[in-house]
């Protein structure tokens, strides 16, 4: 692995992982407890993120995590996890591993990287087949070893959907290059979970992390990719989920019409039909501030809740749950099918499961 894609992969450990003071915050925190609309249904998360050992000590052997300084992100354990969902009210999460796609560049690597990756995810799905399933890993800069891979995980290892990052090889998802694989989803009617990362040769900016706006942003990239080329409407089968509320998507909606009037973009209509053609997850987080926005943009119908964890510490997945069980901009009905009606249609799998 080059020393590019191992300091992009410990830049991603910063900035997802969190300080790791901030997982001293107490499960039951202020904020947590003092959630005046705990649900009695069990929240279903997915956007939940699991790094098993098996996982982690292939990833310290190829010197993606380094063995003496493994970041927060990395120090997963089962127990930490449910302790967190039992905390928040999460019967389900939908547990992911997202790797930069550099890191599987090497044939050998991605096909013993995925594998190890997602055979570890599906052991933790079955040992514990009531509380997780999971999105499996493919090797996108390898076409047609991801066929492969998408076939075993889903006819073999149970995988609820795959998991997308939202660029490879600095192409986003949009590109013909990935049309074989979106071809395959799309025959299987399968849902694929988009995750981002900082976009390749972007401008740092100091003393902001890259997942404050520039995952956001690659999540939009990706978006308008899928929508410029046509992907969305070639694949009608495809469910596609977009990380962290859609990044900036359905906020800069406006534009994009713009786009389509005046600048040989899609149609305005193309482009309002695409909007609520995908799924976005609360772990923006979403309360209070964006949920008017992408409500209004896409129906309550399409949004899904997610965590982050532990991406987001316990203490900051209880008061992001706080802050969403007490929006304002939520009936009852709408907090239901987000916390769990909308992943048990989308994800009907996960069904013969739950709690």
């Amino acid at each position: 692995m080059s020393d590019l894609t191992r300091r992009r992969t410990l830049k991603l450990a910063a900035a997802t992982g969190v300080a790791a003071a901030a997982a001293a915050v107490p499960l039951q925190g202020r904020d947590a407890a003092a959630s005046p609309r705990r649900p009695s249904y069990g929240r279903i998360d997915t956007h939940h993120h699991a790094v098993p050992p098996k996982m982690r000590q292939w990833a310290v052997e190829q010197g993606i995590i380094p063995p003496d300084d493994v970041p927060r992100w990395a120090q997963w354990t089962l127990e930490e996890t449910l302790a967190t969902m039992e905390a928040n009210g999460i019967a389900m999460g939908v547990a992911s591993a997202p790797v930069p796609p550099e890191i599987f560049a090497d044939r050998e690597a991605a096909e013993s990287g995925v594998r190890v990756c997602n055979e570890s995810l599906a052991e933790l799905v079955r040992d514990n087949p009531a509380r997780f399933g999971f999105f499996a890993n493919v090797a996108m800069l390898h076409p047609d070893l991801a066929l492969e891979q998408v076939a075993y995980a889903l006819d073999e290892l149970g995988a609820a959907g795959v998991l997308l990052t939202t660029s490879a090889g600095g192409r986003y998802l949009g590109d013909r290059t990935f049309d074989p694989l979106l071809a395959e989803l799309d025959r299987r009617g399968a849902v694929v979970f988009t995750h981002p990362f900082a976009p390749q040769g972007i401008v740092e900016v100091p003393e902001v992390g890259e997942w404050l706006g520039d995952f956001l942003l690659d999540t939009t990239r990706t978006a308008l990719s899928l929508i410029a080329s046509g992907a969305m409407d070639r694949y009608r089968r495809l469910s596609v989920i977009l990380s962290h509320g859609g990044g900036f998507l359905p906020y800069m909606a406006g534009r994009a019409e713009r786009w389509g009037r005046e600048d040989g973009g899609p149609d305005p209509q193309k482009f309002r039909r695409a909007l609520r053609r995908f799924y976005y997850d609360t772990a923006l987080p979403m309360s209070p501030y964006a949920t008017p926005t992408l409500i209004g943009a896409v129906g309550a119908e399409r949004v899904l809740f997610g965590t982050d964890w532990p991406a987001n510490s316990a203490g900051e997945v209880g008061i992001n749950t706080a802050d969403f069980d007490r929006d304002p901009g939520l009936d009852r009905r709408a907090h239901r099918a987000i916390s769990r009606d909308n992943a048990l249609r989308l994800l009907p799998g996960l069904a013969r499961h739950r709690r």
